[in-house]
């Protein structure tokens, strides 16, 4: 049974996901889990216009960060890559409430298709909330 628990979970949580993070005032964290290196990435802001980006691992990294409407782009010039892992992709100021992401295209270094997954948010309820449903408590 503990075998059954930990391939549950290891299929869980080895999924690439992006979410958002409310920060107040407008601000918004874009947060990420992949088990590759990204090389780019694009994605829409579902119910909001995008006024600003800034920060995070893309940043960090070298990417250059390009927002227009509701559309946001990042790739690097370099070959610079964001390492497989997880942590805020970009930090966003929007001018309305995001009601999700869609459209989201990611890519490694060569280009090829990285499958992600928009979530609600990445926080440890989702953890119980698994946890719970697999032990049946």
């Amino acid at each position: 049974r503990l075998l059954f628990i930990l391939l549950c979970l290891t299929f869980t949580f080895a999924q690439n996901t992006i979410s958002l993070s409310d920060e107040g005032d407008g601000a918004w964290s874009v947060n990420y889990t992949s088990d590759l290196a990204i090389g780019g990435f694009q994605f829409d802001v579902d119910g909001a216009t995008i006024n600003s980006t800034s920060g995070g691992d893309a940043t960090a990294n070298g990417f250059m960060i390009s927002a227009a409407g509701s559309t946001v782009l990042g790739f690097s010039l370099t070959g610079s890559t964001i390492s497989a892992g997880g942590g805020v992709l970009l930090n966003v100021i929007l001018n309305g409430d995001p009601i999700g992401l869609s459209n989201i295209v990611f890519s490694d270094v060569f280009g090829s298709p990285i499958d992600f997954e928009y979530v609600e948010n990445n926080s440890s309820d989702k953890l119980v909330g698994s946890l719970t449903e697999i032990s049946g408590t």
